[in-house]
């Protein structure tokens, strides 16, 4: 599991105007959550988490002020929705050992059987409960040859030792259906047409 260092400040301003002050200046503001203790306020680099995220689950060492470092995961991400860049961020401090719950992007591999079928993501993301600091970055799955009425189910992707599904063994993940053939016309306008 990759792991980015990112150094950050604590913040004591709080409010809009201050979540627009630190975005000027390309930072991001954010809330570090650890289990029982008051909510961390601080700013990140914009670049630097923006960067970050481009992995899923990424596990991110914060060195905070500069006075001691901090494993977190992100919780929550907000972008603004016609520019894309980065509003706000909710991170989870982690410990090492410790088991969390995280949902893992689902890749299909292979050409389907030929006919015209189409693969449905059902579930684009595995939930699964995964150690901290040993989350896989995703699961891969062989599609190849598969028609409709296929499906894959959450117990039929191989998951690494220590990885555990977060949702029924049934659960449907992907699924293989038939291309829909062209609409016959309507009774009626069948006769319309030939008048």
């Amino acid at each position: 599991m990759p792991e980015v260092k990112i150094a950050v400040e604590t913040r004591t301003e709080f409010g809009k105007g201050a979540a627009r002050r630190i975005r000027r200046d390309d930072k991001v503001p954010g809330v570090v959550y650890e289990h029982g203790l008051e909510p961390l306020h601080v700013t990140l680099p914009g670049h630097d988490l923006l960067m970050a995220l481009r992995t899923p689950n990424v596990l991110i060492n914060l060195l905070i002020d500069g006075k001691g470092t901090q494993l977190v995961i992100p919780k929550s991400v907000q972008r603004d929705p016609i520019k894309g860049f980065l509003e706000h961020v909710d991170l989870l401090m982690v410990k090492s050992g410790e088991t969390v719950t995280v949902d893992i992007p689902v890749q299909a591999e292979g050409e389907l059987a030929p006919g015209g079928f189409l693969l449905e993501y059902v579930l684009d993301a595995l939930p699964v409960e995964a150690e901290a600091t040993h989350i896989p970055q995703q699961f891969s799955v062989s599609v190849a040859g598969l028609e409709a009425p296929a499906s894959v189910l959450a117990k039929d992707i191989e998951l690494p030792a220590g990885v555990k599904l977060a949702v029924e063994p049934e659960t449907v993940v992907l699924q293989v259906l038939s291309a829909q053939a062209e609409e016959a016309p309507a009774d009626g306008e069948d006769e319309a047409a030939e008048a």
